[in-house]
This record gives structure tokens, sequence and C-alpha cells, in this order.
């Protein structure tokens, strides 16, 4: 058991980390401000601390501060709503263990709050070994043959050095596989820092990475240090890296191979040893076909490839990541205890998932939120779910003899307008892409090229939709591979 202080001034996710944390064992401290909290951590033994940045009277970058002041080296993790670069380098600056966003998966905290007490304490002389079936990794959920696999190739990554690039649909839980490696290598007491590239101008994202000095542009008020810099020894992970701009590009390919940054308005270049992790959720071999990635970065980053596996495809995870994710969005919700019913489990299971693991959270966590009784059926869950397909076993639902994932719903025609219950948009518009798509198959005898010619599409692009769907799996089982 390990004495936690949890700092925010929403009484709602203390809460939530009170309850997430006693049910592990630890014995659990509030604070509702940066003053508050440095009056518990400075007059007991506190083991780890969990401080929100935004929070009135003292924030967490000025608690964190203060507290170094006090001399205390109890690790911190900063958990703020409100992302920024900045303020990740001014906790990091001040010694903080880690840097979450709200909000934040409960395994991927759990994830960090186990390393962060794991190096704040001596390893016991004689750790018990983890059975072969169940690797020593934290914040990854699954049993299922895929998941196994992934496991052990996250074990072996985590033991080298080497760049890892991973792929995989929107969802999948790339960046909690990024942490794990991250957490169970050699760089594990560094900071692991995260950054979106589609989510900023090609301009800031410049800066983000690499800093800039005082004047280099309208609003560089003093130097900055990039992510790179402040990840010095640790890691950076690069989430989306196929929307970098072409000049970001070539910048970043000089970067991995010169380990060197040189501010945004600067001269002096600065060494820098990171491990980069990469990822997308695009397929990169078609971009480079299309002239819209840089054949020698790809190769510089893909290194070691790791693809994770969509949910639809590891159907017997889902029980365990929804009961995972009920327990945390209950207890947010302010509910003493909720369960899934059979039937609500069904239709979890069913489902095709397009949204994957981060749909499934949203699921649940709008479940919990509505909840008015303590078991949830599958009239608690969006309308999507509430008329399941026809009865089959669950493992095979959402799936044709032939292997197809076909969305349930008609697969002819999408509708003109949207129903009054609501609709999945991703869904139809994948019903209506799989039936073209067979459409064409047959028109051109099986014929992968002829199919995608009529479709108006390349052969890289139809290759990667006919994967989508299973569709290749049909091809091959025809003698017709042809691509």
């Amino acid at each position: 058991m390990s004495r936690i202080l949890i700092i925010d001034d929403e009484a709602s996710m203390r809460e939530v980390l009170r309850i997430l944390l006693e049910k592990d064992g630890h014995e659990v401290f509030l604070a509702g401000d940066g003053v508050a909290g440095l009056a518990v951590a400075t007059s007991q033994p506190i083991d780890l601390i969990i401080s929100d940045v935004k929070m009135p009277r003292l924030d967490g970058v000025g608690f964190l501060a203060a507290l170094r002041e006090h001399g205390a080296t109890t690790p911190v993790i900063m958990v703020t709503a409100y992302a920024s670069s900045e303020s990740a380098i001014q906790a990091m600056k001040h010694g903080a263990f880690d840097y979450l966003t709200k909000p934040f998966k409960v395994e991927e905290i759990k994830l960090v709050i186990r390393r962060a007490l794991a190096e704040a304490r001596p390893a016991p002389k004689e750790a018990p070994t983890a059975a072969p079936e169940e690797p020593a990794l934290r914040g990854i959920i699954g049993r299922s043959p895929k998941m196994v696999e992934l496991y052990k190739l996250i074990s072996r990554l985590s033991a080298v050095d080497s760049m890892v690039l991973i792929t995989g649909e929107s969802g999948t839980g790339k960046e909690l596989v990024a942490r794990t490696i991250h957490y169970n290598s050699p760089r594990s007491s560094k900071p692991f820092l995260a950054i979106n590239c589609g989510a900023l101008g090609e301009e800031l994202l410049e800066s983000e990475l690499f800093g800039h000095v005082r004047g280099s542009f309208t609003g560089a008020i003093a130097h900055k240090a990039g992510l790179f810099e402040v990840a010095g020894g640790g890691t950076v992970f690069l989430d989306e890296v196929a929307e970098m701009s072409p000049r970001l590009q070539v910048k970043l390919l000089r970067f991995l191979q010169d380990h060197a940054v040189r501010r945004v308005g600067g001269t002096e270049e600065v060494e820098v040893d990171v491990r980069i992790i990469a990822a997308t959720n695009q397929d990169l071999k078609q971009l480079l076909q299309l002239g819209g990635f840089r054949e020698d970065l790809y190769y510089r980053l893909n290194v070691i490839s790791l693809e994770m596996p969509p949910l639809r495809e590891r159907r017997e995870d889902i029980p365990l990541l929804a009961a995972s994710f009920l327990i945390y969005y209950a207890a947010r919700a302010g509910h003493a205890a909720l369960r899934l019913s059979a039937r609500a489990v069904d239709a979890l299971v069913a489902y095709h998932w397009p949204g994957n693991v981060r749909q499934l959270e949203n699921v649940i966590e709008r479940a919990a939120a509505l909840a008015t009784n303590e078991e949830l059926s599958p009239e608690d869950l969006p309308p999507e779910f509430a008329a399941p397909a026809p009865e089959t076993s669950s493992s095979l639902r959402g799936a044709t003899p032939g292997g197809i994932h076909t969305p349930p719903g008609d697969a002819t025609s999408l509708p003109q307008e949207v129903p009054p219950g609501g609709m999945d948009l991703e869904a139809a518009v994948a019903r209506f892409e799989l039936a073209l798509m067979r459409d064409a198959l047959v028109k051109s005898g099986w014929i992968q090229t002829r199919a995608a010619e009529l479709l108006g599409l390349n052969r890289h692009a139809f290759r990667y939709r006919a994967k989508k769907y299973g569709l290749d799996r049909l091809i091959r089982g025809r003698n017709h591979d042809d691509v």
C-alpha cells in the first residue's frame, strides 16, 4: 500500500481517482488546490502526488516548484485538460515524473502510477517472474491471440533502443503502446512526451518540436526549448506523423540523421539523445506511391514496425475492456456499482467498432452517465446497439462466413436523412463502400486491378480497403490475388 495525494479543484475528479486508487489498496489524501496540497505534502510522508495543472490560488506548476523548494523528492504526475507543450516543459523542468492529458484512460494512469511508485522505491531482491502467457507489461488489456503476440513484440522492443513505427486504425491505442514501450525500457526514468503532428499548423509544430529563439517570429518573446530537447534521454512520440508537411519531413529526417536540433531562428545546433516512436493511421506505403510521404524518412522511422489490431479482430477482449472502463466511469458518474448484463455484453461483442477501443470507451462513458439501474442492458447503450444482429455465436458476429466484416444494416443504400434516433455515419458509409467493392469484384471476375479501375481507385487504395473489410481473404480463396 502506498500513500498517494490527489490535488484537483474538481471534486468529481478527486473522487474518481480516490475510488480507483483505494480499489488498488492505496491510502489516499485529497486537496482542492496547490496551497492545501503543499500543506499535506510537507507535513507527512507521501509516496506519490497526482496534481492538476489549472487550479485557483496555486496552480500545479507553482505547487511543484514550491514542493521542490522544500526539498521534497516525491514523484509528481501532472494532469490537465488544457494540454500545451509550455506547461509540459515547465512541469518537466521542475521535476515532474510525467504529464497526462484529460480525459485519460484508466490503464494509462495506472501504468504511470505503477512506474512512478516502482522508481521511487528500491526493487525487491526476489521479484516474482511473470508467467510466459502474462508478460510483465502494464496498461494494455487483452488476452486474445493478437494481443498475446503484441505483448511479446512490445517486450522485445522495450529491450532495444531502435525507432518504432506503430500503425493501425484510429482508436486502437497506439499512444498507450508507445508509453508501455517507454516505461519498460532503459529510458523509463526520463520523460515521455507526445505530440499530435496533425493537430498543429506547420510553423507551430516546428516550434513545438525544435524550439525557437527570441524574436524568430511574431510572439516569440523568449527562448524556448522544443520537445526533443526537453525529453533528452527519454522518448518522443510523434502521433499522426504522416500529417507532417514536406518541409518538416525534411527537417525531421535531418534530426534523425544528425541527432541534433537547431531552434527556429537560431544558428547553434544542440546534440540530443531521444528515442523516437512514431504512429499513423494512414497507409504509408500508399502515401509513398502518391508522393505524400518521403521514402527516406519512411525507412528511417520504420526500423521496427508494430501493427495495432482493430477491435473487431479481437472481440474476445471486449468484455474485459468494457468492464475496466465501467469501473472508472461509474465512479466518475457517482454510481456506487454498475455492471453489464449478459445481453449488453453480447451486444458489445457483436458490434463492428469502426472507432475501435476509443469508441468502446465513449460508449461505456455514455452508458455510465445516463444509467438509471445498476445493471446496464442493451437499451442503455446507443441506438445502434438496441437492435442486435440475428442470433449467432458472439465470437462470429459482425463477420460473414467468408470472413467479410459487414456492419449491420442495409448495405445497398445510404439514408437520405438522419433518423430521429441518430445514426452511425461511419458504419453507413462503410456498408455502402463494401457493397460497391463487392459488386465491382463480381463484375470484374474477382480480379482486383479491374475492380479498382471500375471504382476509379489505384491498386494500393483498393487493396487497403479490401484488407480493411476482410475482402482480401475471400479474394485469395478464389485464387485471384493478382495485386
